[in-house]
């Protein structure tokens, strides 16, 4: 099984942009992507990296695998 690691917020919207989400769009308390009427929230920027369980439900919530979530 692939290991996952903290990410850095920037990463983390940049490969999401390449799933083709776009945004990060402003709503009332964090932001999200949007990709076909799927709505990812993310994180508010902290100066801290996006922990690993976070990371496990966002790539739960965009239906890919882990491998394919490192390889972008």
């Amino acid at each position: 099984m692939v290991r996952l690691a903290p990410l850095k917020r920037n990463v983390l919207i940049k490969k999401l942009r390449k799933l083709g989400f776009e945004g990060p769009y402003i709503a009332t308390r964090h932001e999200y992507m949007i990709k076909n009427g799927q709505k990812v929230f993310i994180p508010n920027p902290h100066k801290k990296d996006i922990g690993v369980p976070l990371v496990k439900r966002i790539i739960k919530q965009i239906g890919i695998s882990r491998k394919d979530f490192l390889e972008l």
